[in-house]
């Protein structure tokens, strides 16, 4: 029987490839001829047709159709924070909830990457946050560097904030957002001196997310 795999994808900021990387992770581990599904509990900006470009593009990289109101438990209409999405269309985020979809799925697949919402600490309400959610699932992390001015930084403080919240840091992706970023290369070398886990891969600009899934590889599981 193969082993079930899981990971929580955060990142460094919003709009640094956070569903990108999924998206080429889901195709790495379709690959080993695994069934592997994300999960995007929160999802915030849909269209006047109830669309979410995030949400459908990892349906689209999912081994199988998994049932949408498992993948996506919380959409809102506006592309803001989920805090006030949520208090102005007057929800709440239920964490429980998403944890029952995320083991509805588990049974169904092989692999589940379940992708956070902006970076690792957005609040979800007036007490809880993605952090919370990561720690309830119970999940390691990959961390998704949008490499660009300021990424040391940025990586370097989320990856504290991982270990304070005593989770798994699995592995980091380099996603090159800025393709005309000066000294990659030395920032490259700098991240993987400094940050607690291994580089999972480079991924290159104006690529696909098949064509990035042969320079990724998947974290090690966990010792168990």
């Amino acid at each position: 029987m193969r082993e079930k795999l899981a990971w929580f994808v955060t990142g460094t900021d919003t709009e640094i490839g956070k569903t990108f990387v999924a998206c080429a992770l889901l195709h790495a581990s379709r690959r080993t001829g695994a069934r592997a599904v994300a999960m995007k509990p929160i999802a915030a900006g849909f269209d006047e047709h109830g669309v979410n470009d995030d949400v459908e593009r990892l349906l689209a990289a999912s081994s199988f159709p998994p049932p949408r109101e498992l993948v996506n438990p919380y959409g809102f209409r506006a592309a803001i924070a989920p805090h006030i999405a949520a208090a102005e269309e007057g929800r709440h985020i239920e964490l429980p909830t998403i944890a029952a979809a995320f083991a509805e799925l588990r049974r169904m697949a092989d692999t589940i990457l379940v992708e956070g919402v902006g970076g690792f600490c957005v609040p979800l309400d007036a007490a809880t946050d993605t952090a919370d959610l990561a720690a309830l699932l119970g999940l390691p992390l990959i961390l998704v560097v949008g490499m660009r001015l300021g990424c040391i930084n940025h990586s370097l403080l989320t990856a504290q904030a991982i270990a304070a919240r005593g989770l798994p840091l699995a592995g980091w992706v380099a996603n090159r957002i800025d393709p005309a970023m000066s000294r990659f290369t030395e920032n490259l070398a700098t991240l993987q001196a400094r940050l607690p886990a291994p580089l999972l891969g480079v991924v290159e600009h104006g690529i696909t997310p098949e064509q990035a899934a042969l320079s990724l590889q998947l974290p090690a599981p966990r010792s168990s």
